[in-house]
């Protein structure tokens, strides 16, 4: 009997909305991909400095058994000090590399968090990233089903993941 069959995954959802598993698909991601060490920031903790002009945010979008988005989010610094890690190359400006390494970040980590729930991984699919960058810019989602959201820093560097929950089967 198939997941579909045999559970809903609702029967899951202490597994879905757990903070752990985001806490360490970014400890996982991170340490994989940019071989720095992340931790949780405090609650509403601001993690674009006031200095920055710009701020980054990619979207992955889930499809499948759970419809959301998991959003990552940072000031431009901390984009290219992430994209940095990533390729070897210093950046000076936010260029396509950065905004692609970004995009890249954010599917891994979709990725890695949907794979924490037995069932999920194989029934639900990722779209393509979408990087958004600018100033003073709001995201607004209707009223999600479930939210996590946590603030993360490495070193002097701090950005904000976010899984957004809008159905489940």
């Amino acid at each position: 009997m198939g997941w579909g069959m045999a559970h809903s995954l609702r029967d899951s959802l202490h597994l879905v909305s757990n903070p752990k598993n985001l806490d360490d698909s970014v400890k996982e991601v991170f340490q994989l991909m940019l071989d720095v060490n992340c931790r949780r920031e405090a609650e509403g903790a601001s993690i674009v400095a006031s200095s920055e002009l710009e701020s980054v945010t990619a979207v992955v979008g889930f499809g499948g058994l759970l419809s959301g988005a998991c959003l990552f989010r940072c000031g431009a610094r901390v984009a290219m000090k992430i994209a940095a890690h990533m390729t070897r190359m210093e950046f000076l400006e936010m260029d396509d590399t950065v905004k692609d390494g970004i995009g890249e970040i954010c599917n891994m980590l979709a990725g890695a968090w949907k794979s924490r729930v037995p069932g999920l991984a194989a029934n639900c699919g990722l779209s393509i990233p979408a990087v958004i960058t600018g100033c003073n810019y709001k995201l607004h989602v209707q009223a999600p089903e479930f939210r996590l959201h946590h603030a993360y820093s490495f070193g002097d560097s701090r950005f904000e993941v976010t899984i957004l929950c809008d159905g489940m089967q």
